[in-house]
C-alpha cells in the first residue's frame, strides 16, 4: 500500500509536566509487598516454575498435575503439597479453572522505565481495569515480543489471580511496569526515544498508513471512555485501526493484538 502523507493531530499536543518523572519502580496495584501472588492453571504455574526469576513460596497440586509436570520435565523447586481438587476449589472458588495447580509466589522484579532498552515495542495501558483484558493483552504482547507493558499503579488490576490465568504464562515473559502518573511515564518513554502513538477510533490516520519507527509505544485506553484527555495530549500522534465492517470498535484486547500485528509488520518493512 502506498504511504499517505500524514501530519500530527493538533489535538495530540506535547505537554511536559513540570518536575522530574516519578519513579517507575514496580509495585502491584493495591498489593502488599509481603503478600503472595496467586498463580493457578497449567500454563500459568508451569511458566512460573520454569522462570528462574520467580520465587515460589508454596505449591498445591493434585497427583495427576504433579505427574504431568514430571512428564514435561518441569523442576519443582520446593516440596509440593498433594491435595484433592476440591481443596484448591475452596481456595479459589468453583469457577476457577485451576487444572490441579495453585502456587503462591513472590511478585516478579521488573525494570523501571529508565532501565528499558530503547528498542522494539512497548504497550501503555490507560486505566484498563478488567484483569481478563489485561491478561489477554499480556498474552498477545508475549507473542509479538513486546518489551514491556506500562500501566498505572491505581485503576489497574493486580498481577495475580485472574490476570495471571488470562495471560496463560505471559506474565513471566513481559515485564509489567507500574507508574504513579501515566503522563509522566509517557514523557519518560519519549525522553528515551520512544514514538508515542495513541490508538483511538477518532484518530486522524489509519495505523497501517503511519510511518512508524522503533522504539515505539502504542497507547490504549479503557473500553467506553477510551484515552483520557491528558493521555491523548501526551501522545505524539493519534491513530485509528480502519475496519471494513459496520462495527468500527473492538474489545481493547482485540484492538491491542491487531495494533501489534499492524505495527510489527510496518516496523519490519
Amino acid at each position: 500500500m502506498a504511504q499517505k502523507s500524514w501530519q500530527p493531530n493538533p489535538r495530540a499536543r506535547r505537554q511536559r509536566p513540570k518536575g522530574r518523572p516519578a519513579s517507575s519502580r514496580f509495585r502491584p496495584s493495591g498489593h502488599e509487598p509481603d503478600s503472595p501472588v496467586l498463580l493457578y492453571g497449567w500454563h500459568t504455574v508451569k511458566a512460573a516454575l520454569e522462570n528462574p526469576a520467580r520465587r515460589i513460596r508454596r505449591l498445591l497440586t493434585t497427583e495427576n498435575a504433579l505427574r504431568r509436570l514430571a512428564d514435561d520435565g518441569v523442576t519443582v523447586p520446593i516440596k509440593p503439597e498433594l491435595v484433592r481438587p476440591d481443596v484448591i476449589d475452596a481456595r479459589l472458588g468453583p469457577d476457577a479453572v485451576h487444572q490441579g495447580l495453585l502456587a503462591e509466589a513472590d511478585p516478579l522484579p521488573v525494570p523501571s522505565i529508565s532501565e528499558l532498552a530503547s528498542e522494539g515495542i512497548v504497550l501503555v495501558l490507560d486505566q484498563i481495569t478488567d484483569p481478563h483484558n489485561v491478561g489477554a493483552i499480556l498474552r498477545s504482547a508475549a507473542a509479538f515480543a513486546v518489551k514491556a507493558i506500562i500501566t498505572t499503579a491505581r485503576h489497574s488490576p493486580e498481577a495475580t489471580g485472574v490476570l495471571a490465568k488470562s495471560a496463560s504464562g505471559a506474565l513471566e515473559l513481559v515485564p509489567l511496569v507500574t507508574v504513579q502518573n501515566l503522563a509522566r511515564g509517557m514523557e519518560e518513554l519519549r525522553q528515551h526515544g520512544f514514538l508515542l502513538i495513541g490508538l483511538d477510533s477518532g484518530g486522524d490516520s489509519d495505523l497501517a498508513d503511519v510511518a512508524l519507527r522503533a522504539p515505539l509505544a502504542l497507547v490504549f485506553g479503557a473500553e467506553g471512555k477510551g484515552l483520557r484527555q491528558l493521555t491523548r495530549a501526551t501522545c505524539d500522534y493519534l491513530s485509528r485501526i480502519d475496519l471494513p465492517g459496520q462495527i468500527k470498535s473492538l474489545n481493547v484486547s482485540n484492538a491491542a493484538v491487531l495494533g501489534l500485528y499492524v505495527a510489527s509488520r510496518r516496523l519490519r518493512g
